[in-house]
């Protein structure tokens, strides 16, 4: 219960592996989890879509890269802006609120993936977040510089 960071790195985890990992955090395991990096582990759209239940609940959380992944827009989705419940009037408690740090670097984002990023910051889904990576994506570089505008406008109604 102790741990605060857990790290993965160039070790094949897979859509399988992210799954039981999603499974031991939604049985409580690492409550004081910070950081988690998972790099060049094999995580696929499927995997993510498994795992962002768990992390969006994870309170905790301020650090997370999961570059060198083979997910692309679909994860990536799951992961900042899931849909809301049919019939729901509002979005769902919990997100990402004290992320910080976010690596999606050497994934298979797109520019659609680039304004699912957009529209979380503009909507103030990722409120903390301070430094986002998405080099060597399959995005264009006006897509990347809109995400990282909206980044900064994210920051600046942060602090003011």
């Amino acid at each position: 219960p102790a741990v605060k960071g857990l790290s993965f790195i160039s070790m094949h985890m897979g859509d399988a592996g992210a799954s039981t990992l999603a499974a031991a955090l939604g049985r409580g395991a690492l409550p004081r989890l910070k950081s988690l990096q998972l790099t060049y582990t094999g995580i696929g759209d499927a995997g993510l879509v498994a795992l962002a239940p768990a992390l969006r609940r994870w309170p905790a959380l301020e650090a997370l890269d999961l570059s060198g992944n083979p997910f692309g827009d679909e994860g990536l989705a799951a992961l900042v802006a899931p849909p809301p419940p049919a019939g729901a009037l509002s979005p769902p408690k919990g997100g990402l609120t004290k992320l910080k740090v976010l690596d999606l670097g050497r994934t298979q984002i797109t520019d659609a993936g680039c304004a699912t990023l957009v529209a979380a910051l503009d909507s103030g889904a990722l409120p903390a977040l301070e430094y986002l990576a998405l080099d060597s994506i399959h995005a264009s570089a006006a897509a990347k510089a809109a995400v990282q505008e909206a980044l900064t406008k994210s920051k600046a109604a942060a602090s003011s």
